[in-house]
């Protein structure tokens, strides 16, 4: 795997500064950050469930792996050079509690900051219910 794309949701005030952290990091893997949902999202993935990556963090390898949830925390922090170390040991799992904690709290945040139900594309309440890791 040679680069990562990360859809997140532009509408979505904590993706947002997520994703202006994102572009301030030295990165060891290349990062590309695409609205989800997007034209662009769409011509990039066209087999990737849309509807759902507004709903969920994805990263997606050039590979054709397909990461959601606390996996995708983990690997947006794999492909930088500060937090490397720390995603591995948080991929480890008895700490992928601790990422998917994280997630569940971002995606509290998430909610908060939206229209408390509302507002998102696709009828998203923006809860990002945790779910397992999917390789595509």
């Amino acid at each position: 795997m040679t680069a990562l794309t990360v859809l997140y949701d532009a509408g979505c005030p904590l993706c947002s500064r997520f994703r202006d952290w994102l572009e301030r990091q030295a990165l060891l893997v290349p990062l590309r950050l695409v609205p989800a949902g997007s034209p662009e999202a769409r011509a990039l993935l066209p087999g990737l469930d849309h509807a759902r990556t507004l709903r969920e963090v994805t990263v997606v390898g050039d590979d054709g792996a397909v990461w959601t949830q606390e996996h995708a925390w983990v690997m947006c922090l794999w492909a930088t050079r500060r937090f490397r170390r720390t995603a591995e040991r948080l991929a480890q799992p008895h700490l992928l509690p601790l990422a998917r904690g994280a997630a569940a709290g971002a995606a509290g945040v998430r909610h908060l900051l939206g229209s408390g139900g509302g507002g998102y594309p696709d009828g998203c309440a923006g809860t990002c219910a945790p779910r397992a890791h999917q390789q595509g």
